[in-house]
């Protein structure tokens, strides 16, 4: 095996010392890491969001900052902030939260929209303006964000347009009686992460993978079946707004980065089947015939799999 697909391997099972019994959506987590894109976990309170991320912040050796998003953080509190020194008569830049390589976004739908939209230049072009004056985040730069269900007391949507600045959006759920068993036995004490989880990467080495990543090899009939797939979430008599371009970008980059994560060096269908519904969930949203007829998301995204002829590819 691979050394790097090695760690990747390694930086899930150190965060499964922090989260009991998610293996499926901590390698999501860690693909969409390595496609160099943002996650988005969404659940209801308790289930170990937050835990999860801070798991991940620590394995991966990052310079890392955590907001917890309420309706009074300002926007200067992730961008920063220009301060006059009296002194030098000089105004001196004073660095936001985002300026790191992995921000945690604690309940990123508490806080009002003005703040929410201060992280859009941000997660698309990892720098803020600041008086007219730009500053780069770390290389590499990831949010994770955390988020209650929305009609959660105290929460508001988040607009479409941040939404699909997240790569993948994932859900705990709630444990089975053998894993919530397990988790009463563990020890819930303060310092808990920081003491059983070990850093597994660095800076330097999560870009070296993510090169690897961006090496692996698409045929264009899987471009044209991603690009079905998603006409396939557009057109149809349920959806108000379907998979978006800057979607099929991101099903692409998690498709190569589930293939590395596999040791090949070429992307299958069964790649891209594997990927759709975390990439595809959140950036379709239904129209009022759809929420009349009960229609789920999960419905639509199950036919679109099954009616969307996978491409046969030999050699």
């Amino acid at each position: 095996m691979n050394e790097n697909i090695y760690s990747a391997q390694r930086v899930i099972s150190e965060v499964e010392k922090a989260v009991v019994g998610k293996r499926d959506v901590l390698t999501k987590i860690m693909t969409a890491i390595l496609a160099g894109g943002h996650i988005l976990i969404e659940d209801i309170p308790g289930t170990g969001k937050t835990t999860m991320a801070l798991a991940f912040s620590r394995t991966m050796g990052l310079k890392v900052k955590r907001v917890q998003f309420t309706p009074d953080v300002l926007p200067a509190d992730l961008t920063g902030f220009t301060l006059y020194q009296k002194e030098t008569g000089k105004f001196v830049y004073q660095p936001g939260a985002a300026i790191c390589n992995l921000l945690l976004a604690d309940e990123i739908n508490r806080t009002s929209p003005k703040t929410q939209s201060a992280l859009l230049e941000v997660m698309e072009e990892q720098q803020v303006t600041v008086d007219g004056v730009t500053h780069r985040t770390g290389e590499p730069f990831i949010v994770i964000a955390t988020e209650n269900p929305a009609g959660s007391a105290g929460t508001q949507l988040l607009p479409e347009s941040q939404l699909d600045r997240f790569m993948i959006c994932v859900s705990m759920g709630y444990p089975t009686v053998e894993e919530e068993m397990e988790i009463l036995k563990r020890d819930q004490k303060k310092g808990r992460i920081s003491e059983e989880t070990e850093p597994v990467l660095d800076a330097a080495q999560l870009l070296a993978m993510r090169s690897e990543v961006s090496e692996i090899f698409v045929h264009k009939r899987i471009y044209r079946y991603i690009a079905e797939l998603a006409k396939a979430t557009r057109e149809n008599e349920w959806t108000e707004l379907g998979l978006s371009p800057r979607g099929t970008v991101a099903l692409t980059a998690m498709a190569k980065a589930c293939a590395w994560m596999k040791g090949r060096e070429y992307v299958i269908p069964a790649d891209v089947q594997e990927v759709f519904p975390c990439v595809a969930g959140h950036r379709i949203f239904l129209n009022m015939k759809a929420r009349v007829g009960h229609i789920r998301v999960d419905e639509l995204i199950r036919q679109a799999l099954e009616n969307v002829p996978a491409p046969a590819l030999r050699g």
